[in-house]
């Protein structure tokens, strides 16, 4: 008998985007990086967006409270969506963030519980989920 178990595969914790910069621009972010202001290109570019995202804070709280949607994680269970399913109720799901589905998520049950999914940010779910509740995703 072996004492290692295998743990559940890592989700990342961020989104990877690709942008396209003009060249000046792109040299103007290699010299604020030369000069110590930012320690790479990721650097500048990330505190940018927060920058950005700050100067907006409350147009973004406003609109989660105007479309009822949740910010963060969101995590979903077998035995989430089984408690909605025998109260006779469906979910219409509206993450800014990140909405997780566990693994062992049976199709079926998903279909039975999830009227529609609106995910602005990431949807991390089994291939079959993801086909299953295709109609569904917004």
């Amino acid at each position: 008998m072996s004492n290692v178990r295998q743990l559940r595969d890592r989700q990342p914790e961020n989104e990877k985007i690709t942008i396209n910069l003009g060249f000046v621009d792109l040299g103007r972010i290699d010299l604020l990086v030369q000069e110590g202001f930012y320690s790479n290109r990721s650097d500048f570019i990330r505190t940018a967006i927060r920058n950005q995202l700050d100067t907006h804070v409350e147009v973004v709280s406003k609109s989660l409270e105007r479309h009822t949607m949740e910010l963060g994680l969101r995590d979903y269970s077998v035995a989430d969506l089984e408690a909605v399913r025998d109260a006779g109720e469906v979910l219409h799901i509206k993450v800014v963030g990140l909405a997780r589905f566990d693994a062992d998520i049976p199709p079926d049950l998903a279909r039975q519980a999830i009227a529609s999914i609106t995910v602005l940010g990431a949807l991390q779910a089994s291939a079959e989920l993801k086909k299953a509740l295709a109609d569904r995703i917004n």
